[in-house]
């Protein structure tokens, strides 16, 4: 297998030439070309032989050849059917690579099986994705380990903390189920075509007892976060039938009312959730 998958971008630009394939600004084509951030994207997410790793976006195979080549058995999800047609090809008769050909918000785990217990998911994503795809995610099967390429933007959001402008819905969810890592700073210049932004490089573990939001609390907290800037008070006045639940919870939960929903810590939002789990 040739370097492992891993391309340089001269090497990146010839296959692609070969394959009269013009990268995707819609579909974030950016190709990882450094292989120094592949090994750090195994690593941080601990990636062993014997493992199941659902990847997502498998591009050209530069992080599935290196997966592969450290023994693990890969579930890819790639949209594009021309970056398909050469995976199969590329990696043909490699028994432990499974390729399904489909938009990975749908299918987030890549058709892993039931079977395959645990597993852990490297993926690099493009950014019109990324908050719906992990939003996914943390819906149903969690993995053990995740090593996350982003945009910069996603993963601020991402790692965000309460009292920050990048606090959102998706961080809360994400902070109730995993450990959020140090995210690392990863350079233009590592990805063929270059894009015009810089990404990052996120690792997360999962917590030894994770939350799962339910459908209904995500729902609401996103109805509550779409007037961040008013007071929570206001906010539930104008909530419907959802009023009464959410002002019984600022009061159990000693709210001010007059605060505003990107300063309340992720453990009180955790105890919206099961307050309305267990209002249904």
């Amino acid at each position: 297998m040739e370097n492992s998958g891993q391309f340089t971008p001269t090497r990146t630009a010839e296959i692609l030439r070969f394959l009269g394939h013009v990268p995707s600004k819609k579909l974030g084509q950016n190709f990882l070309v450094d292989p120094n951030i592949v090994r750090k994207s195994l690593e941080l997410a601990g990636v062993e032989e014997g493992d199941c790793v659902v990847e997502v976006g498998p591009g050209l195979g530069t992080l599935t050849g290196a997966l592969l080549s450290r023994g693990a058995t890969v579930y890819a999800v790639e949209l594009d059917k021309s970056m398909c047609a050469h995976l199969r090809s590329y990696f043909a008769g490699e028994k432990n690579f499974s390729l399904l050909n489909a938009d990975a918000v749908d299918f987030p785990l890549a058709g892993l099986p039931e079977n395959c217990g645990d597993f852990k998911i490297v993926a690099n994503l493009p950014y019109a994705i990324s908050t719906p795809w992990l939003d996914a995610v943390l819906s149903g099967r969690l993995p053990s380990r995740m090593s996350l390429m982003l945009q910069r933007e996603a993963a601020l959001r991402f790692a965000a903390k309460n009292s920050s402008g990048d606090y959102s819905p998706i961080s809360i969810f994400l902070s109730a189920a995993y450990d959020v890592g140090a995210a690392r700073k990863v350079s233009a210049a590592c990805f063929f075509p270059r894009p015009g932004v810089d990404s990052m490089l996120l690792p997360l573990s999962r917590k030894e007892c994770p939350r799962i939001f339910s459908p209904r609390a995500k729902s609401l907290i996103r109805r509550i976060f779409s007037r961040r800037r008013k007071q929570l008070g206001s906010i539930a006045k104008g909530l419907g039938g959802d009023s009464e639940t959410v002002l019984g919870w600022l009061g159990a939960s000693g709210i001010d009312p007059r605060t505003r929903p990107e300063a309340v810590p992720p453990p009180l939002w955790e105890l919206l959730d099961k307050t309305v789990s267990e209002g249904i």
